[in-house]
């Protein structure tokens, strides 16, 4: 049995694998066709942080694939007491066939995945946001920038940018992360995705210069600057990233026809401006809809995997 926690634990090869079934999904709801490949099957959905994105993607995406989905939020459920996360897991994971789980700390899926019988996804940690990054690759598949492409990650070196590390670390592509020194990617995680890239060829360059990181990029991307549980840093991050906007004047260092991804929500005029957001390079809702496809991708891969 496979849990999805991080893209750290899958190949090259399962993780293209797990992205053709979404396409291969998205092009039946497309055509006003729905699987059943998960009839009668129940998905659990623990939320610790809130949503508007992973909730409805994920409900919707069970439900097209002929599941149900039960929504059960902190207040829902005795983790929100104080009971043992290895005790929930186990009687959770005894009357449903998934659990997702969207949660602060990345050791508290780690320790849910040790007890559930049934597969976990990692709907969100502090660490990592891989369901994320799916529906990011599978629209720079779409806008045809999935061919060795250059991509600038410019802002905080949270959840977002170790994913990105992660996700180029295994496909073999050029990832360049700009951050202002106090605000840089995890050691230890920027670590093991060099190993990976070791393997697979990838390039990864950190600097604290957002020009350097954007030249010639075909992809650009970011993330809010105070993410949730942050929000008392939230003057002093907008101090220390003031030179971090993704605004008209730095998109015009990338390749013309560069494509702007966001993860959602954005704070116009702070990472991004209005004008990029706007603008035909945007992509991000085509991108924030690919999470419904991404996420059916993985739950039917993970039962297929059993």
């Amino acid at each position: 049995m496979r849990h999805f926690l991080t893209l750290a634990d899958f190949s090259k090869d399962e993780i293209l694998e797990i992205l053709n079934i979404a396409k291969k999904l998205k092009s039946e709801v497309k055509a006003g066709k729905y699987s059943n490949i998960l009839a009668n099957q129940t998905l659990g959905m623990i939320f610790e942080k809130n949503s508007t994105r992973t909730r409805v993607s994920f409900e919707t995406g069970i439900y097209q694939l002929g599941g149900y989905g039960i929504f059960l939020s902190s207040n829902d459920t005795q983790l929100g007491r104080g009971e043992p996360i290895k005790d929930t897991a186990r009687v959770l994971s005894s009357m449903v066939d998934l659990i997702m789980m969207r949660t602060h700390a990345h050791t508290r899926l780690e320790e849910f995945a040790a007890y559930s019988s049934v597969p976990l996804i990692n709907g969100l940690s502090d660490d990592f946001h891989p369901m994320q990054l799916l529906a990011d690759y599978l629209t720079m598949q779409e806008c045809g920038k999935d061919k060795n492409p250059i991509v600038a990650y410019i802002g905080d070196g949270n959840n977002m940018a170790h994913s990105w590390l992660m996700l180029a670390a295994k496909l073999g592509f050029e990832l360049r992360i700009a951050s202002p020194k106090d605000y840089a990617v995890d050691k230890k995680i920027l670590k093991r995705a060099e190993e990976f890239a070791k393997i697979s060829g990838a390039k990864i360059i950190l600097s604290e210069n957002p020009k350097e990181a954007i030249a010639n990029a075909d992809v650009v991307t970011t993330d809010t600057w105070a993410s949730m549980g942050q929000e008392s840093e939230k003057e002093t991050r907008k101090a220390a990233f003031k030179d971090y906007c993704v605004d008209s004047a730095l998109m015009s260092i990338a390749k013309s026809d560069a494509i702007f991804l966001h993860c959602l929500p954005a704070y116009r005029g702070q990472e991004v401006s209005e004008e990029v957001l706007e603008s035909p390079q945007s992509k991000i809702f085509q991108e924030a809809e690919n999470r419904l496809h991404a996420q059916k991708g993985v739950m039917v891969w993970l039962h297929q995997n059993r």
